[in-house]
């Protein structure tokens, strides 16, 4: 699977370094942690969206666990992302909140698409969008939609211009029944994300709340 590199953006600090511990979600963590992290391994999601855990960053929260995913078409990865479920018992000033999900989600795009002005708006609104098709209560939401191009010279110069979306986002899943928010349905709605990104058709018959990107560069082989 196709890794999602780099720094996640939620205000306090980055991933931490991928030798660290895999899982932070230890003997000690709360029961609500635990709970929450068991809806997100049950989760059933749309079979072209592989998830599987992955290093947890220590150093943003108490409790963290984390989960990468890459949308897949026969041995090719059409997007990839990483989203870290984030658990402080005490509060956090800035989420509002106990618990914050933060995500980072990666795809290739055609030059002409990721020349349309429009194209940071509308990513962001798929984000949004995918979280409100679900019925989702949260808050606080926080992003960036970076757009990246990059030009071939001299030995590479027969390499086609390559464009990347990449979108960064952090928002607080509003605490259900006993303070565990709905984790089973943000990484539904972020996969829902992911399969927009990846330009995947709706993911059943009628389901107008995705909207389909335009055919990006061929995907990356696996």
């Amino acid at each position: 699977m196709a890794a999602a590199q780099g720094r996640l953006s939620d205000g306090a600090g980055g991933m931490d370094d991928p030798k660290e511990k895999d899982l932070h979600t230890g003997e000690a963590a709360p029961p609500v942690f635990r709970a929450a992290v068991d809806a997100l391994r049950s989760a059933r999601l749309r079979p072209q969206v592989e998830v599987e855990p992955t290093r947890a960053p220590q150093r943003l929260a108490p409790f963290a666990y984390a989960l990468e995913a890459a949308v897949v078409d026969g041995d090719q990865d059409l997007a990839d992302g990483r989203l870290v479920l984030l658990h402080d018992p005490a509060g956090h000033d800035a989420w509002q909140g106990t618990f914050r999900l933060v995500t980072l989600v990666r795809a290739e795009l055609e030059p002409e698409m990721a020349a349309d002005p429009l194209l940071p708006d509308v990513c962001w609104s798929w984000l949004t969008g995918a979280l409100q098709a679900r019925g989702l209560t949260y808050g606080e939401p926080s992003g960036t939609v970076t757009r990246a191009s990059s030009h071939y010279f001299g030995g590479l110069a027969a390499r086609p211009a390559a464009s990347q979306i990449e979108i960064r986002a952090s928002w607080t899943p509003r605490e259900g029944l006993g303070g565990v928010p709905d984790t089973a349905g943000h990484l539904a709605a972020w996969c829902d994300l992911l399969a927009q990104v990846a330009g995947l058709p709706p993911a059943g018959p009628g389901d107008a709340s995705v909207v389909t990107l335009p055919q990006r560069r061929g995907p990356q082989s696996r």
